[in-house]
């Protein structure tokens, strides 16, 4: 029976999204086939797609998974409106590089983007004019700036990341 909070539907999830993540770290998405993923999780091809339509979805539902559990990181830690909030981020993000460079590498196939945002500061200084296009801009900055710190190995403290993003802010008053 083939209930969908089975806990052995569950647990066959558990190993295909293990192995695919696993694989992902070496391998282009295109390199990586559904009988590569089911032989090394010791799984039947009909296992895996009782689960996922195909590669592309396993993809997509591990990063939504990933995404809530961002959120709930975000959630816990949203007392913090200012910059401090960055700099509780960073050091998230520091500690769990590899969930990072795996959310970004899985971004690369089916892009989204969690909402880092700090709406409240850019209403401060940007008075809402054009608030829009300054959050797309912020967006795409911060992420880049993460990638890069990412690739970098996290060679620059988390202090000295939440400076660049808080130069950012300078004189805008």
């Amino acid at each position: 029976m083939n209930i969908p909070n089975n806990k052995k539907r569950k647990k066959s999830q558990e190993k295909i999204e293990k192995v695919f993540l696993q694989l992902i770290q070496k391998k282009k998405i295109e390199e990586i086939s559904v009988s590569m993923i089911c032989e090394l999780a010791e799984l039947n091809r009909s296992t895996f797609y009782a689960n996922y339509i195909d590669i592309y979805d396993l993809v997509e539902k591990i990063k939504k998974n990933m995404e809530v559990e961002f959120a709930q990181f975000q959630l816990s830690n949203n007392s913090k409106q200012d910059y401090d909030g960055y700099l509780t981020m960073f050091k998230y993000i520091k500690d769990n590089q590899i969930f990072f460079k795996t959310y970004f590498k899985l971004d690369e196939i089916i892009p989204s983007f969690p909402n880092q945002y700090r709406v409240e500061l850019a209403e401060k200084y940007y008075d809402n004019k054009y608030i829009d296009y300054h959050i797309e801009f912020f967006r795409a900055g911060l992420n880049a700036i993460i990638k890069k710190w990412l690739n970098n190995g996290c060679k620059e403290t988390p202090e000295e990341i939440n400076d660049i993003i808080t130069s950012e802010y300078k004189n805008k008053n």
